[in-house]
């Protein structure tokens, strides 16, 4: 059985009772202990389970969007790692657009060093850090989220079509095979598969517990990225799986 089957097995047992112990998996799938530890360690940086003394559970999920204070905090290093090889594919006098996210947020840090870019983002944060470089910037107008920081646009607001963006930084709530990028609200939806029309260059920006899973709403399929970008906690057997398709995963190392 290879380990990925095994895990979503696991997962199947531990959505029919509150706690499996680890003698029970053991005997469930005849593996050893280290086998066991091992694959509840990948499920657990995967935010799939929670540890417990002698076992398992399953993780709680919070419906919905987390806060954005929330995301700053969650994974910072993966995400630093993440923001720094984002950087590494960015020439001087690109132009290039910056969502609203936690992990494309700290992209913004390794920007220093690049000459003449022209920055397209929805992010006040991201504002916020640039507000002083050197760079052009350009903020979509718009409504303001205040949870998310963020503004969101129409059409008849901000004329998208004007723009010719050669790399896109995007987050994601949710990356699976089969559905794509997903996220969680609509009206960030909307920027994001406007804005993506107009990129030569799709890259995803997600720390590796976003893989696996599905949420709200459809930003595009894996298809039409180019990469991404995430940090060694992903398995092997995850990342392989993208092989049938030209978006190419790249691991951000610690």
């Amino acid at each position: 059985m290879l380990p990925s089957e095994r895990q979503k097995k696991i997962l199947d047992l531990l959505s029919k009772k509150d706690v499996v112990t680890i003698s029970e998996f053991m005997t469930a799938f005849n593996i050893s202990i280290e086998t066991v530890r091992r694959d509840l360690s990948i499920l657990e940086k995967q935010s799939k389970i929670e540890k417990v003394y002698g076992g398992a559970k399953i993780k709680l999920i919070t419906f919905g969007e987390p806060t954005m204070e929330n995301r700053m905090s969650n994974n910072l290093l993966q995400k630093q790692s993440i923001g720094k090889k984002c950087s590494e594919f960015i020439n001087d006098g690109d132009c290039i657009f910056i969502d609203s996210g936690s992990t494309t947020y700290q992209l913004t840090k390794y920007l220093t060093n690049k000459k003449n870019l022209t920055i397209i983002t929805n992010s006040i944060p991201v504002l916020n850090e640039l507000i002083n470089s050197k760079h052009d910037i350009i903020v979509i107008g718009g409504k303001v989220r205040h949870n998310e920081r963020s503004i969101v646009s129409y059409d008849y607001i901000f004329n998208f079509s004007q723009l010719n963006i050669q790399k896109s930084f995007i987050c994601a709530g949710g990356i699976t095979l089969e559905n794509g990028i997903s996220d969680f609200n609509m009206q960030e939806a909307v920027i994001r598969k406007t804005i993506l029309e107009r990129s030569k260059e799709i890259l995803v920006a997600a720390d590796s517990s976003k893989f696996g899973r599905d949420v709200t709403i459809n930003i595009v399929p894996i298809s039409k990225v180019n990469f991404i970008i995430t940090d060694s906690n992903l398995t092997k057997s995850m990342a392989s799986s993208f092989n049938k398709y030209k978006s190419k995963i790249i691991i951000a190392e610690d």
